[in-house]
């Protein structure tokens, strides 16, 4: 282990003192470290592999945990920062250590006398959660290979390692795609966007010595801009930028970033991956350790989603295209006009705009109503913390739990909010550290999480405003971060998120949403940027008015990527660009409402699929999302009840028991049925949606 008197106490990457040293770390440090690191591993490997190493659950830990576990928080870090500070020094660092890093996991997941120590272990010698651990470990090790051998198993361990690099390189170009476009507009064309996008892309061009306003694909100036630009020609040249980043359709020199034949060979390894350990295709060994039973089971979720959200998007197609004709005079409208004539009709029928909302919406007193939230239902405390941070806009918090000895620490988060250059696009919660009773020291370790968002900056000196989405994105994040930061699980590998089935780690997110629909809880997060007024009663009954404002829309654009997305993995021969094109127009064909022109290449983009874990399990967020509305459904019930707010104590205390914190020791059915005291009803999602 880490001898901290030695050279390798010099690096960063190497203190696990206590939190990342984020502002300390440097390109240069990464390669020593893992090198030190994947040493101290290899060894621990080949300790308790030894044949006179006992198989014993505590004794291994003690030994492999402990230097598997340090190994992942240095990579954890080193992969955080390229995500959201990247340069060109600390890309090719992280390139240059990527290979070796799968190697050793793909290894580790494969070895067959580690396995064979697994085997021998009796379960029922364990503890509840070591057990589930256990049973996690055993399917690991049978999807990671352990039980190939020969040319098959080196062949396995190739096909990871080149898998990696792929996904890697997919993310850079998707990032590489997405930063390169750049648009100068003038005022008079983007007449009809709100103050605040004016004031930040007058303020980009100038950064960049030219006059007018720089345009750019990052979601703060992409979105506002097409919802209520009233220049057709500047939304179109930025729609058709936006759909083909990364692709062959791409404009100028852009389609140097294409990925498609990443793509391709994405495809081709996952299936051979699969044939390799016997099953039909990538779409089933996705499967093996989610809730879903089959990737057959899921199509059929999909589409009698589909089918039962269809006759509301044709109503809301007919509705867009009526007001289109009469109103706009489009007679025509395309895919650049649906985002403008949307947001015209909301308007219009509901008396109220996106735009008009933002001002109430400040980060600070979004941040403040959030956390009232969360101390309120979770019977916790959040106060500012002090830690080092990659960059001066990222906040630190703590969370703790008051204890008749006291206030006892739960959690900490960093909180980065803001949209930049060199941070990859959307927003997600990663872990830095598990909740852990250290088999090494014996001492507690508490868990500490990411959260990232893309949000426009405050400009002029006032606060960064965020739309209704905006605030709904920050509350999803943070309801993973609470999976992650509340459990009281002290087995790492299935404390907070970890071990939890795929298709359900979205119920908490999507679970914290449903609280930015509900007055009494949105009155107190909102003052006016100039006012200081809160949000007026009647603009927010206007909002929840249009609340399903599109909504059949919108669920059959999941659906379609959803099904793509299965239907992608569940070939049984390799596709190439062609192929995927083809497929993705079938689906079209079969679920939207809406056509999207020949040169779109949205799933180039796809980072989800493609880079980002969700391959054959994108349909997880409509899972997720029959568990999260029924569960609100529960403090809905209560709120009903009592005549009081949804902001049930009760109810949050057997919600955050029976799921909070019983993060992954059990399957996330049990842990349901613990809060619910019944399976999942697909009822509350329709009636949250107007779908009923």
């Amino acid at each position: 282990m880490t001898d901290r008197t030695t050279p390798a106490a010099s690096n960063p990457l190497l203190d696990f003192a206590d939190l990342p040293l984020f502002d300390a770390i440097r390109p240069e440090a990464v390669a020593p470290a893992v090198q030190h690191l994947l040493a101290d591993a290899n060894a621990a490997l080949e300790t308790v592999t030894a044949a006179d190493f006992p198989a014993d659950w505590r004794r291994m830990s003690e030994v492999l945990d402990v230097s598997t576990e340090r190994l992942g928080r240095a990579w954890g870090a080193v992969s955080h920062l390229n995500s959201v500070a990247d340069t060109p020094e600390l890309r090719a660092a992280y390139n240059a250590a990527l290979p070796q890093v799968t190697e050793f996991w793909t290894r580790l997941g494969s070895d067959e006398r580690l396995y064979a120590k697994y085997k021998a272990m009796d379960p029922a010698r364990l503890t509840a959660e070591q057990a589930r651990a256990h049973h996690n470990a055993m399917l690991g090790f049978q999807l990671g290979g352990a039980d190939l051998v020969g040319e098959a198993k080196t062949r396995f361990a190739a096909l990871q390692e080149r898998q990696a690099e792929l996904a890697q390189k997919f993310s850079e170009n998707a990032l590489d795609a997405t930063d390169s476009f750049s648009l100068i507009a003038t005022a008079e064309e983007l007449a009809g966007v709100p103050d605040d996008v004016l004031q930040a892309t007058a303020a980009a061009a100038q950064a960049d010595g030219q006059t007018g306003h720089k345009l750019t694909l990052k979601m703060p100036c992409y979105l506002p801009v097409m919802q209520f630009a009233h220049s057709s020609p500047v939304r179109e040249r930025l729609y058709r930028a936006y759909v083909t980043r990364a692709s062959d359709q791409a404009e100028g020199d852009g389609t140097k970033f294409d990925n498609t034949a990443l793509m391709s060979e994405m495809l081709a390894l996952k299936l051979e991956e699969a044939r390799l350990l016997g099953y039909r295709h990538f779409a089933d060994v996705s499967l093996v350790p989610k809730m879903a039973e089959s990737p057959e089971q899921v199509i059929e979720f999909l589409r009698d989603l589909a089918k039962r959200a269809r006759p509301h998007a044709e109503n809301d197609l007919a509705d867009l295209r009526a007001f289109a004709a009469a109103e706009l005079g489009l007679k025509d409208p395309q895919p650049w006009d649906w985002a403008y004539v949307g947001e015209k009709l909301k308007e219009q029928r509901y008396a109220f705009s996106e735009q008009e909302v933002k001002p109430y919406f400040t980060a600070p007193k979004v941040l403040a109503g959030l956390f009232q939230i969360i101390e309120t239902l979770f019977e916790v405390a959040i106060r500012r913390d002090s830690a080092p941070t990659w960059h001066p806009s990222v906040e630190f918090y703590r969370i703790e739990r008051h204890t008749p000895q006291g206030a006892e620490l739960v959690g900490q988060f960093y909180l980065d909010p803001g949209a930049r250059n060199g941070k990859r696009g959307g927003a997600w919660m990663d872990d830095v550290r598990g909740r852990w009773q250290r088999p090494d020291t014996g001492a507690l370790q508490t868990p500490v999480a990411h959260l990232v968002c893309n949000f426009a900056e405050g400009v002029n000196g006032k606060p960064a405003l965020l739309t209704h989405d905006d605030v709904i994105t920050l509350f999803h994040e943070f309801g993973h971060g609470l999976h992650h930061l509340l459990t009281q699980v002290n087995e790492r590998d299935v404390s907070g998120i970890s071990g939890v089935e795929w298709d359900a780690v979205e119920l908490p997110s999507q679970f914290m949403e449903n609280f930015c629909w509900e007055w009494d809880v949105l009155k107190h997060m909102t003052a006016h940027v100039d006012t200081g007024e809160p949000l007026p009663r009647a603009l927010f009954d206007k909002m929840l008015a249009a609340k399903n404002f599109q909504s059949g829309l919108q669920t059959l654009r999941q659906v379609e990527f959803s099904l793509f997305d299965m239907l992608l993995h569940s070939e049984t021969v390799a596709m190439d660009g062609l192929a995927m094109l083809a497929l993705q127009q079938r689906v079209r064909d079969e679920v939207a409402v809406m056509r999207a022109p020949s040169y779109s290449r949205t799933a180039n983009t796809f980072s989800h699929i493609f880079a980002g874990g969700y391959s054959a399990g994108y349909y997880s967020y409509k899972w997720a999302e029959v568990l999260s509305a029924d569960a609100y459904a529960a403090f809905e019930e209560a709120a009903a009840a009592s005549g009081r707010s949804t902001l049930d104590v009760t109810t949050g205390r057997r919600y955050r028991e029976a799921v909070l914190e019983a993060g992954g020791s059990r399957p996330a059915m049990e842990s349901f049925k613990a809060f619910r005291g019944r399976e999942p009803d697909i009822a509350a999602l329709l009636r949250h949606q107007g779908m009923a």
